[in-house]
């Protein structure tokens, strides 16, 4: 017996198609259905998406070395990014504490006074000279004191329009009249070379010195403001048959470390009132 004609089975499915979609469409009875057809194929697509799946794990496993030599490469990089802003961040931070501190000391001072950096040290080792930047544009001039947060650096030797040359107080060409602070008791605090040690001089041995005073500028001369933190008394040896003791001071100032230092401008002397008036008027004709 022969079965259906091929024509007579493309009818049947074409009206079995579109009874399946009006029941789908219109009374929603095939969602029970389906379910159970996607829930019986899941095991079929997995297998079909198996093969590149296992593809890509064993390519995972096997990373070639140019691949690892780039990824450490790139690595590092954002290592150093990161360390340099660590670092600069870390800067900024002690940057500012200098700040403060100058903040704080400048408060203190009478002096009108200006922020400037060392931006240059000197590369002779027997020269002890740091430059800043600031010069004959912002008003400095030769001879003016120069501070730290905790003392007087020295005093600006040569200007140039940006920048000025500072000698500081440990070169041994160097030389800042002081006095003890405690009784006023005067004399002359000596550079030796060393940014660590000064030396007291012409201090008879019956003075009254001790360990621990602090000296500061007297104003004398003129080229240092008075009242100035300069050293402390470290060490004081009293050698017999000499006239003079041996004294040796810690400059109070970090002349070595320092990198934010105020510029002192001495207030302007002024006129003294008591002068008569005949003598202001002395060459003018009645």
């Amino acid at each position: 017996m022969q079965g259906p004609i091929p024509g007579f089975r493309l009818f049947l499915v074409i009206v079995l198609s579109a009874t399946l979609i009006v029941l789908d469409t219109r009374f929603d009875k095939l969602e029970t259905l389906r379910s159970a057809l996607s829930t019986s194929l899941a095991p079929v697509v997995w297998l079909g998406n198996a093969p590149d799946q296992f593809s890509g794990w064993v390519a995972s496993l096997f990373t070639t070395r140019d691949d690892l030599q780039a990824e450490n490469e790139s690595l590092n990089a954002r290592l150093l990014i990161l360390e340099r802003r660590a670092l600069k961040y870390a800067a900024l931070a002690a940057e500012n504490n200098r700040l403060r501190e100058l903040l704080n000391a400048s408060g203190t001072l009478d002096d009108r006074v200006i922020v400037s950096e060392i931006v240059g040290v000197s590369p002779d080792p027997f020269s002890h000279e740091v430059i800043i930047n600031k010069g004959d544009r912002d008003g400095v001039k030769v001879g003016q004191a120069i501070l730290d947060a905790y003392g007087l650096m020295g005093q600006v030797q040569s200007t140039s329009n940006f920048t000025s040359r500072v000698l500081l107080i440990s070169d041994s060409s160097h030389a800042v009249p002081v006095e003890v602070n405690r009784n006023g008791l005067r004399a002359i605090l000596l550079g030796n070379g060393d940014a660590n040690s000064l030396e007291l001089v012409h201090v008879p041995d019956t003075a009254d010195i001790r360990e621990g005073d602090m000296l500061v500028s007297s104003g004398l001369g003129g080229r240092f403001p008075r009242g100035y933190p300069v050293a402390e008394v470290a060490t004081i040896e009293k050698v017999p048959g000499e006239q003079f003791i041996r004294i040796e001071a810690t400059p109070r100032a970090q002349l070595s470390r320092s990198r934010m230092v105020l510029v002192v401008f001495q207030a302007e002397p002024e006129l003294d009132d008591a002068v008569p008036a005949s003598q202001m008027n002395a060459g003018e004709e009645p």
